[in-house]
């Protein structure tokens, strides 16, 4: 069975992941460190109410419908739209109620899995252990309420699931807090959390990675700084009546 079953936290990969673990397990971390949850992890903790949502045209007509201000992508940031994918610029953005902050990876999972009922939460580096203190707080970890962790990925030209090293760590900062939870760990689990145990310095194999270098040479290096400030953040971000809101 693809759906990892009798364990209590379980590993994969993308929006096919996703529907697969969220048909079986009682919650689903969705990890996209550079950028979404990232992202997202700073404007909750703003106080920002953050919509997730596909990449593309459709997100200014639902921003529109439904009241939010929308993020636009990295490259068109300006004085009049300061709210974009980019981390670093939520920081300093104006505070606002409600952001639909689309992205072609994380938003898009935590969108499809959110409209389904499973409940989401998402992680990356700067929140990993605030969102493992919460789950175990809150009784997940068990058989009976596995936890499903889905590393984001990139996307290739033509569109195919790229896996990458930030989304694979981040998921593995999130096993790594549940190893000891009653269920166990999936077989595919122990192997992502054996990835953190391979590295030395995992905030050094992010800055080396294939996505930071794109960011850095894109001009946005102080995303990547923004994203691999471990455990800086104690935000539980999860959705709940269609945007995520600070449950921590």
């Amino acid at each position: 069975m693809t759906d990892q079953p009798g364990t209590g936290a379980r590993f994969e990969w993308g929006l096919a992941g996703a529907a697969v673990l969220g048909h079986s397990c009682a919650v689903l971390i969705v990890v996209d460190v550079l950028s979404f949850t990232t992202a997202l992890d700073v404007a909750v903790g703003r106080g920002i109410r953050v919509h997730p949502f596909p990449w593309g045209e459709q997100a200014d007509e639902y921003a529109s419908r439904i009241g939010a201000t929308v993020a636009v992508g990295r490259q068109s940031l300006s004085p009049s739209q300061p709210w974009s994918l980019s981390p670093a610029s939520l920081i300093r953005a104006p505070i606002v109620a409600d952001l639909v902050l689309p992205s072609p990876n994380g938003s898009a999972i935590c969108a499809a899995a959110g409209a389904t009922g499973t409940p989401v939460v998402a992680a990356c580096l700067r929140n990993a252990d605030a969102v493992v203190r919460w789950l175990i707080e809150s009784g997940y970890g068990g058989i009976e309420r596995p936890v499903g962790v889905i590393a984001s990925g990139e996307r290739w030209p033509d569109g195919t699931l790229r896996p990458c090293v930030e989304d694979l760590l981040g998921a593995a900062m999130v096993l790594d807090g549940l190893s000891h939870a009653p269920g166990g760990l999936s077989v595919e689990a122990a192997v992502a959390l054996a990835a953190l145990a391979a590295l030395p310095d995992p905030v050094a194999a992010i800055r080396g990675c294939v996505s930071s270098h794109e960011l850095v040479a894109r001009g946005f290096a102080d995303d990547v700084e923004v994203a691999v400030a471990l455990n800086s953040s104690n935000s539980v971000p999860m959705i709940q009546h269609g945007a995520f809101v600070n449950v921590g």
